[in-house]
């Protein structure tokens, strides 16, 4: 497993050892838990936005075809 170091502002890291506490957990494993949940839900809403965009029509098979069309139809307006 490697090891990393981290910057972080003093509060942010106090509030990190708190709810870590709070969880029973060390901060490492605290910090570790968010990554992998933040990661699995991108990856999640990434799977979903595709499934859209294929029922909207597009073809999301590699690149090229319709798919970056109705990427850019299904962007919210400025």
């Amino acid at each position: 497993m490697a090891k990393v170091m981290v910057s972080l502002p003093d509060d942010l890291l106090w509030a990190v050892d708190i709810e870590a506490g709070r969880r029973g957990t060390t901060r490492s494993g605290y910090l570790r838990a968010l990554a992998e949940e933040t990661l699995k839900r991108r990856s999640i809403l990434r799977a979903e936005r595709m499934a859209e965009i294929e029922n909207m029509g597009g073809d999301c098979v590699g690149h090229g075809g319709t798919a970056v069309e109705l990427i850019k139809m299904s962007r919210p307006e400025r």
